[in-house]
């Protein structure tokens, strides 16, 4: 989970609001000193917090509930919207027009993840249809070319340098004939190690020749507060459109860097999540502070679940599932599509209502879990055409041979065949009438202890 020491603490301040006879001045003001403790701890700037806890106060005092609503409530959904403010308040979209190639810059100091969140975003924009390059404008770095084009091969776009040519301008005018084939153009350039004029000057000239339609920097996590300077700077000479904070999900200074931002009024429209080519997604305030309050994000978890099957694959497996005829093949199917959405930790991240149960499962036991998934796909890649679409042919010499190509144990193999088989039975008393209440309820005893995840 991003800033997940910070969604754990603010998480036990809700608790909190649920668990008290009502509200008063005092319960306001003990909340406030729970959200400053927890922000100050994620590195956020003092003055920020004392602003965010001030306005929360005012408006709990101040406000009256809308009909229907407790007090409780209302002030949970106070702390929300003042969170959502703090954050940036609204989504920042980056809007791809007709227009080939439309060009993204990426600027940022040595080590921030400009090329990493080249592939990212080479591979967040391939998913959704469009024809996507990269061109290495970094020609002080010697390793920044080839970089770029490993990276660029994982993600599958063609990627444009010149490892001899030291001058940026002439690389960009050498491919120029070549960017109009593509939809959108992934522009990487040089860094520095510290913010200073020779940067901006050299982000200027390129920007004053390639004209780019966005200019993304890219900003590590791990820098805290520090975040403001680079972002206002380069925000104040026009240099940048957009924000992406990288390493976002293995750092305690994440908050800082975030609220850092927000307060220049340069928009974040990415955030990295992890090392993964897809661990990459729109920033967007009122999502990522559900998450962090374990409401959930289901627009995120919609967007996921698009990127990993099709409506059409989706609309099939879901009827032949309803219909209790489904084989190994379209198991194997829905795992593949659970493994591109990330880990399951990730995925209760975004479900509603699911983020006070997650909270009290041992991580472990999730851990246990994913690598049974992992195992199962294994079992499924060693078994034949035949095995995948008839299951019931499975016999002791049948589950053998696949234990062994599989690298696995009979017996995780027969527990495979046991869910399977339990998971069908239940599809078809579902489908038998049993979603009425007291169909449920039998149901439920039926399978009570039986089905494991």
């Amino acid at each position: 989970m991003v800033l997940e020491n910070l969604s754990s603490s603010l998480k036990d301040t809700l608790k909190k609001i649920a668990r008290a006879m009502f509200v008063d001045e005092k319960l306001i003001d003990e909340l406030n000193k729970e959200i400053q403790r927890a922000l100050l701890k994620a590195d956020v700037n003092v003055q920020l917090v004392f602003n965010l806890t001030k306005n929360i106060k005012e408006r709990a005092l101040k406000e009256k509930p809308p009909a229907g609503t407790t007090q409780r409530e209302y002030l949970v959904r106070i702390v929300y919207e003042e969170l959502v403010k703090f954050l940036g308040e609204d989504k920042e979209e980056i809007k791809i027009t007709k227009k080939k190639p439309f060009k993204i810059m990426f600027v940022g100091l040595y080590g921030s993840g400009k090329t990493t969140s080249i592939s990212k975003l080479a591979k967040y924009y391939s998913k959704r249809g469009y024809k996507v390059g990269s061109l290495g404008l970094d020609v002080h770095r010697p390793a920044a070319p080839d970089q770029l084009e490993q990276l660029s091969t994982q993600v599958k776009i063609p990627c444009f340098i010149d490892k001899k040519e030291k001058n940026p301008e002439k690389i960009y005018k050498k491919f120029e004939k070549e960017y109009s084939k593509f939809d959108i153009l992934l522009i990487d350039t040089a860094g520095r190690d510290a913010l200073s004029s020779e940067l901006i000057k050299e982000i200027k000239s390129i920007n004053k020749l390639i004209k780019p339609d966005e200019n993304l920097l890219v900003i590590n996590a791990d820098i805290g507060q520090a975040a403001e300077k680079q972002a206002k700077t380069l925000h104040d000479a026009g240099a940048i459109t957009g924000i992406i904070i990288t390493k976002l999900d293995g750092t305690a200074k994440g908050g800082g860097a975030l609220s850092a931002c927000s307060a220049t009024g340069a928009k974040i429209k990415f955030i990295g999540i992890g090392e993964k080519p897809e661990d990459i997604e729109e920033f967007n305030p009122k999502g990522f502070v559900s998450r962090l309050l374990g409401m959930g994000d289901l627009e995120l978890l919609l967007e996921k679940t698009k990127d990993a099957i099709s409506q059409e694959k989706a609309e099939d497996l879901s009827k032949k599932l309803m219909k209790g005829d489904f084989n190994f093949i379209d198991l194997y199917d829905q795992m593949e599509a659970m493994s591109k959405m990330g880990s399951l930790s990730k995925i209760m991240d975004l479900i509603p209502g699911i983020g006070g149960i997650k909270d009290k499962i041992p991580k472990d036991m999730l851990q246990v879990q994913e690598s049974k998934l992992k195992k199962w796909k294994y079992i499924l890649q060693s078994m034949t055409k035949k095995e995948l679409e008839d299951p019931e042919i499975l016999d002791s010499n049948r589950i053998k041979r696949i234990a062994k190509g599989s690298g696995t144990n009979e017996s995780e193999v027969r527990e495979l065949l046991k869910q399977y088989k339990q998971s069908k039975k239940m599809m078809k008393l579902m489908k038998g009438g049993s979603t009425d209440q007291k169909g449920m309820e039998k149901l439920m005893k039926k399978f009570k202890g039986k089905v494991k995840f």
